[in-house]
């Protein structure tokens, strides 16, 4: 249910964006895609509907605190969706998940950093010709239940950025934004700018 509904949201936020933002470019759209269906964002969407308290967990992810952790908010918000398109169709999923995107939108439109980092970074280093940026999980520590990843950004084979989080995703995004955070020091525009 999770994979079906990670598939809906992409298209239903991707159909909505064209629909209400027709004068923005493709990459604009993009981003702001991304920063709507991040995993961080989903979770956002699954608190606003109380999902925590509703999600069957085993006792290693109850003691700890699976039920505010990102992903497993995020996965659980896309299964439901997954499962609302199942049962009731396209249309029911659209209702459903079209406020949740209205108002996110409408936050992200204030507040333009918040698109995704990677995004963000990726065009910069393309816009200098220093090719895709390349992540590099350097460390994974924890129990199971609640793994740390430590993430390092590489840039024309430089580290540019380091991040942790409980998943890959959230590390690699952490070490994007801190690959931004880097390269907006003045000291280092002339270095590696």
């Amino acid at each position: 249910m999770e994979f079906l509904g990670d598939a809906v949201l992409d298209f239903l936020s991707g159909a909505w964006l064209y629909n209400h933002f027709p004068e923005m470019a493709e990459g604009e759209l993009t981003r702001m895609r991304s920063a709507l269906v991040r995993t961080e964002q989903l979770a956002e969407f699954a608190r606003a509907l109380s999902i925590g308290p509703a999600m069957r967990l085993g006792r290693g992810e109850i003691v700890a605190r699976g039920r505010d952790r990102d992903v497993l908010l995020c996965g659980t918000f896309e299964a439901l969706v997954g499962a609302l398109y199942l049962q009731a169709g396209i249309e029911a999923a659209m209702e459903f998940v079209h406020p949740f995107l209205e108002k996110a939108a409408r936050a992200l439109a204030l507040e333009p950093d918040t698109f995704d980092p990677k995004s963000r970074l990726q065009e910069w280093s393309q816009a200098r010709r220093y090719g895709i940026p390349q992540y590099a999980t350097i460390l994974t520590s924890g129990p199971d239940h609640e793994r740390l990843f430590m993430v390092e950004v590489h840039i024309k084979g430089e580290v540019y950025g380091r991040g942790s989080g409980h998943s890959k995703s959230a590390a690699a995004h952490a070490a994007a934004q801190a690959a931004l955070d880097f390269i907006s020091q003045p000291s280092m525009t002339n270095s590696k700018a």
